[in-house]
C-alpha cells in the first residue's frame, strides 16, 4: 500500500466503512474504500457507455436505405 495518510471521518461514517469492510471481508477500510471506488466507476461507465443496452437492434438490409 503506498504512504499513507489520515482522513478525517464522523463516527457513523466509521461504523458504516467498518460494516462494508467486514461484508465485503476485506482486509482494511483502505480495500473497503477502494471497492466503492471500483464499484462507482463502473456505475459511471456502463451509464454512460450502456445507455442504449438492449434496445438496440442489429442492422438489417432494409435499414441501408438504398433503392434497389
Amino acid at each position: 500500500m503506498g504512504s499513507a495518510t489520515t482522513v478525517k471521518v464522523s463516527r457513523t461514517t466509521l461504523a458504516e466503512l467498518e460494516k462494508l469492510r467486514d461484508k465485503l471481508r476485506s482486509r482494511s477500510l483502505d480495500y473497503a474504500i477502494k471497492a466503492l471506488i471500483k464499484k462507482h466507476r463502473q456505475e459511471v461507465l456502463r451509464d454512460a457507455f450502456g445507455a442504449d443496452h438492449g434496445k438496440i437492434k442489429p442492422f438489417t438490409e432494409r435499414d441501408r436505405g438504398e433503392d434497389h
